[in-house]
C-alpha cells in the first residue's frame, strides 16, 4: 500500500514509460534505437581487435567508442532518474549489466599508464557484456532464466555425478596407464576424462595399453548419454513454464517477465498499472 502512495512526478513517470516499457509506440522505438547502439558498438570493438583496420582508422574508431560510452551513460543516468527507488535498478543485474558496459572506457586510460598490457584488455573486454542487454527485450530470456533456476537442484546433482565419473576414471587411467603415457597424476587423468566424455578430444594425453583403450572406449560411448542430460532436464522445465509475452517491468523491485493480464507485481505486490 506504501508503495502505491508515492507517486512520482509526472515527467518521471513518462520517462519510466519510455526506458522501461516496450509496449507504447514511444518505448518500442526506444528499444530499437537501443539495439542498433550496442550492435553498432560492439562491432566497432571487433573492428578495433583487427590490426590492419585499428592502423588505418583508429582514430575514428576510438571517437565512436567515446560517442557510444556518452550515450550509454546518459542512458544509464536517464533509468536512475526514472525510478522512485534507484537503488533496486542500480543493484540488480542488468543495472550491473549496464554499469559495467560503459566503466572500461573511462578506467583505461587510467590503468595504462601504470598496469601491465593484460590488464588492459581484461578490462576492455568487459564492453561484451554489452551484448547481456539484448536479453531484456526477449520474453524467451525470461523463461531460460526460470528454467535454469527450476532445474539447479538436478544440475548440480548431475555435476556432482560427471565429478565422481572424473575422479574415479582419472585414479584408474593412472594406475593402468602410469607416467609414461602422460597420466602423471590423478588430476592429470581427471583433465584427460573430462575432456573425453565432453567428446573434445584434444589428444594431447591418451592411453597407450590394451585396457586403457578399452576403458577410454567405454567412457567414450557415456560422453554421448552425458551431454544429452543436462539438455534433457533445461528443455523438461521449459516446457513446464508458461511464456509470458509481457514486457512489464515492476518499477519497486524491477522484476520482469509478468502475465499479460497481471495488475500487480508477483514478489512485491506493487501495482504495474
Amino acid at each position: 500500500m506504501s508503495n502505491d502512495k508515492k507517486v512520482g512526478p509526472p515527467w518521471q513517470k513518462r520517462l519510466y514509460t519510455v526506458i522501461f516499457e516496450a509496449e507504447t509506440p514511444a518505448g518500442r522505438l526506444f528499444d530499437i534505437l537501443l539495439i542498433g547502439a550496442i550492435l553498432l558498438s560492439v562491432a566497432t570493438v571487433c573492428l578495433e581487435s583487427m590490426k590492419e583496420i585499428k592502423a588505418e582508422y583508429g582514430q575514428q574508431l576510438y571517437l565512436l567508442e567515446l560517442t557510444f560510452t556518452a550515450l550509454f551513460s546518459l542512458e544509464y543516468l536517464l533509468r536512475i532518474l526514472s525510478l522512485r527507488r534507484p537503488l533496486s535498478y542500480i543493484f540488480s543485474f542488468y543495472g550491473i549489466v549496464d554499469l559495467l558496459s560503459i566503466l572500461p572506457t573511462f578506467l583505461t586510460p587510467i590503468v595504462s599508464g601504470a598496469s601491465s598490457l593484460m590488464v588492459i584488455r581484461s578490462i576492455r573486454l568487459l564492453r561484451v557484456f554489452r551484448l547481456l542487454k539484448l536479453t531484456r527485450f526477449t520474453g524467451e530470456a525470461e523463461v531460460l532464466k526460470r528454467a535454469l533456476f527450476s532445474g539447479r537442484h538436478k544440475v548440480t546433482v548431475f555435476l556432482l555425478g560427471i565429478f565422481s565419473i572424473a575422479l574415479f576414471m582419472g585414479a584408474v587411467m593412472y594406475l593402468v596407464e602410469g607416467e609414461e603415457s602422460g597420466f602423471t597424476s590423478i588430476p592429470r587423468g581427471m583433465y584427460w576424462a573430462i575432456v573425453t566424455m565432453t567428446t573434445v578430444g584434444y589428444g594431447d594425453i591418451a592411453p597407450q595399453t590394451n585396457l586403457g583403450r578399452a576403458l577410454a572406449s567405454i567412457l567414450m560411448v557415456m560422453g554421448y548419454g552425458i551431454i544429452a542430460v543436462p539438455t534433457g532436464i533445461v528443455s523438461v522445465e521449459m516446457a513446464n513454464l508458461r511464456v509470458n509475452h509481457s514486457t512489464t517491468t515492476c518499477s519497486n523491485c524491477m522484476l520482469e517477465g509478468h502475465n499479460i493480464d497481471a495488475n500487480f507485481c508477483r514478489v512485491c505486490g506493487a501495482n504495474l498499472k
